[in-house]
């Protein structure tokens, strides 16, 4: 990995400011969201490191952010593979860390009932939905507080509040991910961490194309509205939805911005038990 320009003087903690974040690693980067999501952070002076599993996945898509400006490392890393991912992670902090993380990869899973799925495919999920990102943060966060805080986005899912009877392993993920998002923003907030659960609405991918629950839909949400709000996130214009989720498609970007400024409450877009019906 070669080392890239680096921005991580921050001087954070609650009530202050951080800069724009300038070293950013992005998984999932090679396709769908992901691929949206790293051209729209390319800029000149912030360096994206782009995971996917292999590197000539990610070729076009660095080619592209280097158009834009940006410094680019590349990474191939299988997340499921404990070994891999701690190898990868090594590298990483070997050159530097990062100041913001976006955990966007991800598996669907099977579309069976709970009783039907097969173990392993089941805690396959598992493994890359949310120990990879566990193992990301716990990796990188402690060299953010370090420097004084950082970011972390996770790309949620309406998946992460509700049930469903027919893809528990991804359900089970996704709300995992989010109670994760939650106890990081309780125990970091305070030193600088910034962290930002935002669902990407239903956008046309190989996961969703293929998948039995979105089987005849013609209405996608655009993937630039996401790529909008990790921009945002990254330039410290969302920092004070932190420990929330957001919602591409649904929440309009100056309305979050205007959240952001006028702060938000303990309970407002986090997961919270619901009450007895009257």
């Amino acid at each position: 990995m070669a080392a890239g320009e680096t921005n991580l003087e921050i001087s954070g903690g609650a009530g202050n400011t951080l800069p724009p974040s300038g070293r950013i690693l992005v998984t999932g980067a090679s396709r769908g969201i992901g691929r949206h999501i790293a051209v729209g952070l390319a800029r000149p002076r912030r360096t994206l490191i782009l995971v996917a599993r292999t590197l000539d996945a990610l070729e076009d898509v660095a080619s592209e952010c280097e158009d834009r400006g940006a410094k680019v490392c590349t990474i191939a890393c299988q997340l499921e593979n404990h070994d891999r991912l701690t190898h990868m992670l090594d590298i990483v902090k070997a050159d530097g860390g990062a100041d913001m993380v976006v955990n966007c990869a991800g598996i669907f899973g099977e579309e069976k009932l709970p009783w039907e799925t097969d173990p392993d495919l089941w805690w396959q999920t598992q493994l890359v939905n949310v120990r990879a990102p566990y193992l990301i943060q716990h990796a990188l966060v402690p060299g953010m507080l370090e420097r004084g805080g950082g970011r972390i986005l996770d790309l949620s899912s309406g998946a992460a509040i509700k049930d469903r009877d027919d893809s528990s392993g991804y359900y089970v993920s996704k709300t995992a991910l989010m109670r994760l998002g939650g106890c990081l923003h309780e125990a970091g907030y305070a030193r600088g961490l910034r962290v930002l659960e935002m669902a990407p609405g239903v956008v046309l991918t190989d996961m969703t194309r293929d998948s039995l629950m979105h089987k005849g839909r013609t209405d996608w949400t655009d993937p630039a509205d996401s790529a909008a709000i990790v921009a945002a996130f990254a330039d410290g214009e969302l920092d004070g939805l932190s420990g929330c989720q957001v919602r591409a498609g649904a929440d309009s970007l100056d309305e979050l911005r205007a959240r952001s400024k006028r702060g938000i409450g303990d309970d407002e877009r986090r997961l919270r038990l619901s009450g007895w019906a009257e």
